[in-house]
């Protein structure tokens, strides 16, 4: 991992002054974040993934949002049990696939 991407992340993410950055720079930040402090930002990233998966950028891009989906699944059940937020998130990113996957069978 290069120390320095990993420092700058941490500068942007203070700067930014909010709770949670959204957007391609969240995700890009909490994406490099995770892989040295999943259980810090792994919950953040997970609710930048499901927020993102609703963006008008994807909206009509169903194998993009469940990738997106998928991924914010995998990382919140990653967490561990003791997280304060891996239920609330992994609840939040499962309801939301399980919503997009009936839509797309619904419409088959």
């Amino acid at each position: 991992m290069d120390q320095d991407m990993v420092m700058r992340a941490r500068v942007q993410l203070l700067s930014a002054n909010r709770r949670v950055v959204r957007g391609a720079e969240g995700l890009r930040i909490y994406r490099l974040l995770t892989q040295v402090e999943p259980e810090v930002y792994g919950s953040k990233l997970a609710y930048v993934l499901v927020e993102a998966s609703a963006s008008s950028l994807v909206r009509e891009l169903p194998v993009q949002r469940l990738a997106l989906l998928d991924e914010a699944v995998a990382v919140a059940s990653a967490l561990g049990a003791a997280n304060p937020y891996r239920a609330k998130v992994l609840a939040k990113a499962l309801a939301v696939k399980r919503e997009l996957v009936g839509r797309q069978t619904q419409g088959m």
